[in-house]
């Protein structure tokens, strides 16, 4: 099932720039990266350059999740591009996140490739989704 894909679009009221620079700021990451309710982001880390790495501890409770990646390609304001590994994820999953301008501020589109089974492919729809919604409340705070 590695051809399974996810795409998902938000407009986000915010500029480009805002949006795109807090996928590669720690602090921000931190805030947003809740896949659900209840959950929070202990540890965020990263080296935002083509070739760097990023790791999150997400923790719902006392179960602590690892997600870490390679970013991949990175376009400033416009496009990221990271390898996604997590322990619900398989290898070689690669996110891409785009950023186009809207006419109440930002298009991102988010799209993921390489899922296990449609299951898993379902679940990362709705983590990303509650990403998106977080990463929005936050930039409206």
């Amino acid at each position: 099932m590695t051809d399974l894909t996810l795409t998902i679009e938000r407009t986000i009221n915010a500029s480009q720039e805002d949006l795109f620079n807090a996928w590669l700021n720690p602090d921000m990451l931190r805030k947003f990266m809740v896949p659900k309710s209840g959950m929070s982001v202990p540890h965020a880390a990263n080296d935002p350059k083509k070739g760097g790495r990023f790791d999150i501890i997400m923790q719902a409770g006392d179960d602590k999740l690892p997600h870490a990646g390679t970013y991949k390609e990175i376009d400033p304001h416009k496009r990221i591009v990271f390898s996604w590994e997590s322990p619900y994820s398989m290898d070689d999953s690669i996110v891409t996140l785009t950023f186009d301008p809207a006419d109440t501020g930002t298009l991102v589109t988010l799209h993921q490739v390489r899922f296990a089974d449609e299951a898993a492919r379902d679940s990362h729809r709705g983590g990303w989704g509650s990403i998106l919604d977080a990463l929005d409340a936050e930039l409206a705070a």
